[in-house]
Formats: structure tokens, C-alpha cells, sequence
């Protein structure tokens, strides 16, 4: 854990270096929440819910996601690269460090735009009236969830370059496929893809189930989320070390 905290003070630290840069992604990335948000909205001044999903359900998702996905890019952008660094050989140097290799991966990192998400998340909550006395502790869970299953999906969707080799582009096109479909109401999906949000894609984990513990609290719920963001965690943490074993040297000084 200490080593935790030096790596990730660490990462702040760099990501503050350049404070014109760092504000600037920040606060486009504000921008940029706005504006999705804002289409949404616009939807339901014409259309009052689609199946039974109203606007206030969209700003409680956009707040869950946003938060979730803001502590998973602050605290964990390296795994952004990790597909790139299992093809190149990027992991030589790590491998000789006594600290966990993935640990190292994953926290090597931090993205700036990450606290402008952050900001969006904790304004939304504070919006739709979820940061009372009883409904922080939620929150907290919601969001601390939904940023472990985001890294354990982005840690397994980066993997698979252990196997095919640089998968780069693919992996992330599949972390913008899982974020895309946390934000959409989950009432308009069902059959087969809903499935595939649950297991392969789990934007329900992220977005759905924890808007519904904000609105609806149940143990059942709460249990739910919480031991999926433990499953997703364990599996990813599976996959990487089978994956290492497959893992060739790129014969590379670092």
C-alpha cells in the first residue's frame, strides 16, 4: 500500500508538471460531458421517458459513470498501454522489480481529463439530490466500484495481446464500446445483448445497477455490484499472470 500511494502521488505529480495543459484537458473534458448530457436532455423535453426512463435517470447514470470512470483513468491510465508494452517488450524492466508487474502497469499513469470526469460525477450526484447523510456511502461504493470494473475490463480487454499480439487499437475501441454502453438507458436493450452487458461488456455493473441502488436501495443490489467489481478484479488479475507466462522478452533496455 505504500507503494501504492508513493506510485500514484507520484503520477499526480508529473500530470500537474505542465498546469496549462493539465486544466485545459480537464476542463474540455467538462465540456465535452456537458454537451452529451445536454443532447440527452433535450431528447426528454420532447419525449417524457423511454420505457420507462426518465431524465433524471440519464443524470444519475451520466453522474455514476463519469465519477467511475474519472477514478479509473486518474488512478490507473497506464493500462491504456498495456497491449502495446506486452507487444514491444515494455514489461522487461518491471519484471525485475519486486512490486507486482500489473500494479506497476496499471498505476504508471494518470490521466488529467480524468479529474474533469471526476468533477462532472460529483456535480451530477450533488444535482440529483444523492449526496445526503445516507446516500454518500452509496455513492462511494457506486463510484469505487464502477473504476475497479472499468480496470479489470480494460486489463482484460488489453491482455489478449499476450495471444494475438498488438491489440492495441482493438482494446481500446473496446473500452470506448464499454463506456459508450454504460451511458445508454439499459430499458432499450434486452435478449441476448443484455447478456453480453453482464459478462463480456459489463457496462450494467457500472451504470445500471448502481443507478438503481441510488434510487432504489437494496442489499441484494448492493451485493451485486460490490462482488462483480471483486469478480472482475480477480479475473483480470487471472488473465494477466496466465498471459505473463505466455510473455516474450523484447530484448529492449528500459
Amino acid at each position: 500500500m505504500r507503494h501504492l500511494r508513493a506510485l500514484l502521488l507520484t503520477n499526480l505529480k508529473a500530470s500537474l508538471a505542465l498546469r496549462g495543459a493539465f486544466w485545459a484537458r480537464a476542463v474540455f473534458m467538462v465540456l465535452n460531458n456537458g454537451i452529451m448530457l445536454a443532447i440527452w436532455l433535450l431528447f426528454f423535453l420532447r419525449y417524457d421517458s423511454v420505457r420507462g426512463w426518465r431524465a433524471a435517470d440519464t443524470v444519475s447514470i451520466y453522474a455514476v459513470c463519469a465519477t467511475a470512470f474519472g477514478l479509473a483513468v486518474v488512478l490507473g491510465h497506464g493500462v491504456n498501454d498495456l497491449a502495446r508494452r506486452i507487444h514491444e517488450g515494455g514489461l522487461d524492466a518491471l519484471l525485475t522489480q519486486p512490486k507486482d508487474v500489473l500494479l506497476q502497469c496499471v498505476g504508471s499513469r494518470s490521466e488529467a481529463s480524468g479529474w474533469g470526469d471526476l468533477f462532472t460525477g460529483v456535480v451530477l450526484l450533488a444535482v440529483g439530490g444523492h449526496l445526503t447523510p445516507a446516500g454518500i456511502p452509496i455513492c462511494v461504493v457506486a463510484a469505487l466500484s464502477g473504476a475497479a470494473i472499468f480496470l479489470a475490463s480494460m486489463v482484460l480487454f488489453h491482455s489478449v495481446a499476450f495471444w494475438l499480439g498488438d491489440t492495441t487499437a482493438v482494446s481500446r475501441q473496446a473500452v470506448h464500446f464499454l463506456l459508450l454502453f454504460s451511458l445508454y438507458p439499459s430499458t432499450i436493450f434486452g435478449g441476448w445483448l443484455k447478456l453480453l452487458l453482464f459478462t463480456a461488456l459489463p457496462a450494467g455493473f457500472i451504470g445500471y445497477l448502481p443507478v438503481d441502488l441510488l434510487h432504489r436501495f437494496s442489499w441484494g443490489t448492493l451485493l451485486a455490484v460490490a462482488g462483480a467489481a471483486v469478480g472482475y478484479v480477480a479475473l483480470a488479475a487471472l488473465v494477466f499472470r496466465l498471459g505473463l507466462r505466455r510473455y516474450q522478452s523484447g530484448s529492449r533496455f528500459a
